[in-house]
Parts: C-alpha cells; sequence; structure tokens
C-alpha cells in the first residue's frame, strides 16, 4: 500500500524542498510521515512539559523508520482563569484546539499521528481533531502532577479561598496552600475533567493499555511515548487502523462505563458526545443515565475520594478499573495496538505491568508514611463504593431536555428536595450573596445565563465550592445553572440545565420563591409551585407560558471574535455543545 505522503509529494514539487529548508534530510521524505500534535506550551502545567515527550515521540518514530513532524496548538487553563471573563474562553477553546489540528494535518500530508495533551480543553480537542482527521493515530496522556505536602492537592484551593473570605483562616494559611498546591507538571491530581478525559483516552482504545493518568514526572511516562512513536509508524502501514475503523459504540460505552467506576467529571457529557459527533456515532445525556445506572463506583480518589490522582496509576491505572467491571465491557473492541481490548488485558497481565505498578506504590506509600494497598485506591467490584454510578441526568418541566448532578460528590440530604428560587442573571451576583450569607438553608439558587451561547459555558467552581465549604449551606442549598462545573466540584450542584436560558428555557422564567422538586433516585427536576405555594402542573405550566409572554431575550453577550461565533452556532449542552454550521 503506498502512504499517502508519498502520493501527495507527486503532485506538489514545492513540498520537498520546502521540508528540506525546514530540516528534514533528504532520506526522511520517503519515510512513514507522522505528525506530532500537541498542546505543549508555558500555559499551565499539563502542557509546560509536552515537549519533552514530543521528543521521546520523535525517538520512536525514528527507530520504527518514519519521521516526526512538530506541531503545535497549546490550550488554556482552566484554573488560571477562574473567577474571571477568560474561564468564558475554555470551551470555545475545544472547538479551535480541533479546528487547528484538522487544518495541520489535512493542508500537508501524513501518514499517521500521535497527539499529545493533558488537560480539561485540551485532551478532548484533540480527541476530536484526530476523528476529522482520520489518519491512524495514537494517544499519549500527559499525566498528572504530584500531590504536594500533607497531600495537599489543587481543588482544595477553592475551599481554602472560601475560608480564608469567610476569616475562618488567615492570609498565611491561604498562601502555604497557594505555594504548595501544584509541586509539579501534569494535570491536577484529582479525577477532574483532565484526568476523566485521559482516563477516556485509553477507555476507548485510543492511547497505549496502561498509560493513561500516570504521574507526570514517571520515568514510565517517557517510555509510553517512545512507544506510541513506534506504534504510530507501524499503524501507518496496517490497513483499517484509523480512528473510524477502531472507535464504535461499543467503544464508548466501555468508557462510559469506566466513567462510572472512576467518578468521572461532569463535563465528560460535554467532550464524549462532542467525539462521538465527530465518529458520526449519537451520544446524549440519556446515554450516560443508562450506562451509570446499576454500575458500579470503584475508585477512591479525590474529589469524590480520599486519594491524589496519581495513585491511579499505582492501583493499576485504567486496566485495573476495566478487570474489575470486565463482565460489563465489550471485550471484542479494537485498539491501537492492533489487538482488541480483552487481548491486552491478558498481555499486560504477563509484561510485569502490574508489578510495576505495586513497586510505585511502595514508594508513595514511604513518601507520605501511609500502608495504602491496591483495594484502598481501586475498590473491588463486590466492595464498590457505590453502586450506582456517578451521575445521574434530571428531567422535569426546569429542565425538560436534561441537566446533571454528579451524585457521588452530592450529600444524600439532598437526593429528594424541594427548595425556595433565589436566581440570578451571573456567578458574580450569586457568589456575593453566598459569601455574604444572603442565601439561606432550603434555597435553590440559580445561576443563568451561563450556558455555551450566553456567555461561553464557563464553571461556576468558585460558588459550588462556596457551598459545598459551609458546613451549613453544603448540606441544605443547592445550586442550579445552565453553566457548567469544574470536575472538581462538589456539593448539590446541577448543570447543564437545557435548554439555556439565553434561548428562553424554562430556567430563565424562574422567579423569586418559586418552589423547586429535586428527586435523584426519580431523575426529577420541577418547579411545583408558585410563589412559595404548590401548584399542580398545569397550573405551573400556564404560569410559565404567561411568563414566556413578557420575557425578552437578551443581547448578545459578545459582538465579535472567537465567542461570537461560539454563540451563535453552540449545540445544546446535553449534545455537547459543539459547533452546528
Amino acid at each position: 500500500m503506498e502512504l499517502r505522503s508519498q502520493e501527495m509529494r507527486k503532485n506538489a514539487p514545492e513540498l520537498d524542498p520546502l521540508r528540506i529548508g525546514t530540516g528534514w534530510k533528504p532520506e526522511d521524505l520517503s519515510k512513514p510521515q507522522v505528525m506530532i500534535e500537541s498542546t505543549f506550551g508555558d500555559s499551565h502545567p499539563g502542557s509546560g512539559h509536552l515537549d519533552i515527550l514530543v521528543e521521546e515521540v520523535r525517538k520512536g518514530i525514528e527507530e520504527a523508520g518514519g519521521h516526526g513532524a512538530r506541531y503545535y496548538c497549546t490550550d488554556i487553563c482552566d484554573g488560571e482563569s477562574q473567577g474571571t471573563d477568560g474561564i468564558n474562553y475554555s470551551l470555545a477553546s475545544r472547538e479551535m484546539i480541533a479546528n487547528m489540528i484538522e487544518i495541520h494535518a489535512n493542508a500537508t500530508p501524513f501518514d499517521a499521528g500521535v497527539y499529545l495533551a493533558s488537560c480539561d480543553k485540551g485532551l478532548p480537542g484533540n480527541l476530536m481533531g484526530l476523528a476529522r482527521v482520520d489518519v491512524p493515530a495514537v494517544v499519549v496522556p500527559g499525566g498528572t502532577m504530584n500531590a504536594g505536602p500533607e497531600m495537599l492537592t489543587l481543588e482544595q484551593l477553592g475551599m481554602y479561598s472560601a475560608k480564608y473570605q469567610r476569616g475562618e483562616i488567615d492570609e498565611e494559611k491561604l498562601n502555604w496552600a497557594k505555594c504548595n498546591a501544584c509541586p509539579s507538571c501534569g494535570a491536577c491530581s484529582f479525577i477532574g475533567t483532565a484526568s476523566t478525559m485521559q482516563i477516556m483516552a485509553e477507555a476507548l482504545g485510543l492511547a497505549l493499555p496502561g498509560s493513561a493518568l500516570m504521574p507526570a514526572t514517571s520515568p514510565d511516562l517517557l517510555t509510553f511515548a517512545r512507544e506510541a512513536g513506534t506504534q504510530a509508524v507501524k499503524l501507518a502501514a496496517m490497513p483499517n487502523m484509523c480512528p473510524s475503523g477502531i472507535v464504535t459504540m461499543d467503544s464508548f460505552e466501555n468508557a462510559i462505563l469506566v466513567h462510572a467506576a472512576v467518578s468521572g467529571s461532569t463535563n465528560c457529557l460535554l467532550h464524549i458526545p462532542a467525539i462521538a459527533h465527530e465518529f458520526g456515532i449519537e451520544i446524549t445525556g440519556d446515554t450516560f443515565d443508562r450506562l451509570h445506572r446499576n454500575a458500579r463506583y470503584l475508585l477512591d480518589v479525590r474529589p469524590a475520594g480520599r486519594w491524589p490522582a496519581e495513585c491511579f496509576y499505582y492501583a493499576g491505572g485504567v486496566p485495573a478499573i476495566m478487570e474489575e467491571i470486565i463482565g460489563h465491557l465489550h471485550l471484542d473492541v479494537m485498539t491501537v495496538t492492533g489487538k482488541t481490548l480483552g487481548e491486552n488485558l491478558e498481555e499486560l497481565k504477563k509484561n510485569g505491568f502490574y508489578e510495576r505498578c505495586e513497586t510505585w506504590l511502595q514508594d508513595f506509600n514511604a513518601r507520605y508514611h501511609v500502608s495504602l494497598k491496591k483495594e484502598d485506591i481501586i475498590r473491588p467490584y463486590e466492595k464498590a463504593i457505590g453502586t450506582d454510578g456517578s451521575i445521574a441526568i434530571l428531567r422535569g418541566n426546569l429542565a425538560p431536555e436534561g441537566a446533571v448532578i454528579k451524585h457521588t460528590a452530592c450529600p444524600k440530604e439532598m437526593f429528594k428536595a424541594v427548595l425556595r428560587a433565589r436566581p440570578f442573571d451571573s456567578e458574580e451576583e450569586c457568589l456575593d450573596a453566598v459569601l455574604k450569607h444572603k442565601v439561606e438553608k432550603g434555597d435553590a439558587v440559580f445561576i443563568r445565563y451561563e450556558g455555551p451561547k450566553g456567555s461561553g459555558m464557563p464553571e461556576m467552581f468558585y460558588t459550588s465550592e462556596a457551598i459545598s465549604s459551609d458546613k451549613e449551606l453544603g448540606k441544605s442549598i443547592a445550586l442550579i445553572t445552565d453553566g457548567r462545573f469544574s470536575g472538581a466540584s462538589t456539593g448539590p450542584v446541577i448543570g447543564h440545565c437545557s435548554p439555556e436560558a439565553v434561548d428562553g428555557g424554562p430556567i430563565a422564567l424562574v422567579e423569586e420563591g418559586d418552589l423547586i422538586e429535586i428527586d435523584v433516585e426519580e431523575r426529577k427536576l420541577n418547579i411545583i409551585g408558585i410563589a412559595g405555594e404548590r401548584r399542580t402542573m398545569e397550573e405551573v405550566a400556564a404560569v410559565l407560558e404567561e411568563r414566556r409572554k413578557n420575557w425578552k431575550p437578551r443581547e448578545p453577550k459578545y459582538k465579535k471574535g472567537v465567542l461570537r461565533l461560539f454563540s451563535e452556532h453552540a449545540a445544546s449542552p446535553m449534545k455537547g455543545a459543539y459547533l452546528e454550521y
């Protein structure tokens, strides 16, 4: 089979001299050509180290007889943007990364690709991009940072900040947390969106077995990066090994079952449907809800669990999770190894993978003076932390298209409640009310006009942390929004409420004192009363219809640039908020 790169060389005589001018040797031109796409840049710890992994990938490609070319489209950091309008660019950046990968790969000829990313939008953007490009591809997840002293991890900063603003700790303690929460490169050390999406890349069969969410400082990650380069060259010569030949609906079902087992980020409900859309596969919130029901939740890692994310690899990573839920997986799906998932899992038992992980676990125990065993981090199937997955899709007259709650991070007291509506039209107003104790027990706090079309769908991280870290409010109120939450968020928070407010969804029609019903087990989210009085559903519908007649669409928040494009074309959050042209 003639390689695509060699076919295109015949049609573009300028191609060879331009590549020689870039530093290619004449003998490199006839080799399998591999695009190395990464989010490397000095933007944040999750991408700052990727150049080291890129060079390992290049070595692997060269050893396999190929030639690697480096391309970059760096990502932004949600954490650095929190509390500012910068966070509004976060979800839109996913689309732009995918667009640039499509441009990079299709403007010039490549036979395969290796994609390196670590974080919230970089990883899903790369997965969307590689699906569009559809040349043989291997993903290298960039790993997780180490925990700091006292096992401090970044998701705890919101709690420290809220405590400082309430006067519960002094500035010295807050500064100690700031200086120690990110001691190394890599994604934040908890099962947030970055960690979840690294896990999803492997669970979909697009990363090498065992490579997801390793410590970014581990020498094992360098080995995996090198192997990824070698494997990309091999895939270039194999028929039907493009991503479209690997990823199927069964692959996505496997990934969602793993998501349930690790209590993955709710943002995965934006990214997996958007990635599936690029493969021509429809995944919705209902797909997640169906697969999470009765699924085992096994991973005792923060924010819902006890341990830092680096422990995930020490306990055996994605393969160990899969072994526990193996009876529910599609083991015949193909992966980038050229073997099935079932074959990969069998091979890992024989090649020393789990023994290597155990060695690293003992090093962690010595570092922090603990005595963890694998079973303390990844619970056995029969001793699951929970048996109903980790997320639920709620529906009703408040969210006809759905809303999402991470019930593993929600206090049991809020699984079934009737609350008074307290609507706010921005996060800033709501956060101020929470911190100044203007919000009371029994309130349903709304933040609206923060969906994809409203303001880019930013995270409501500070508000959710202020609520969940408050001993009284954390178990007695709920936060409901058409925006989204950080993967680190905990507490009684419900996001992605659809249709969003800017489209005139029911969330835009809620008024002070309306009664809001939340029932997680029955998957309900309804307005059941007006001005503090219960009404029949017919009466509520009539009131909402009258309010709709008086509701006026808002002026678009953004008049130019990327966010105007995003607000004009973003799909519903429950479809993935990808751009619909």
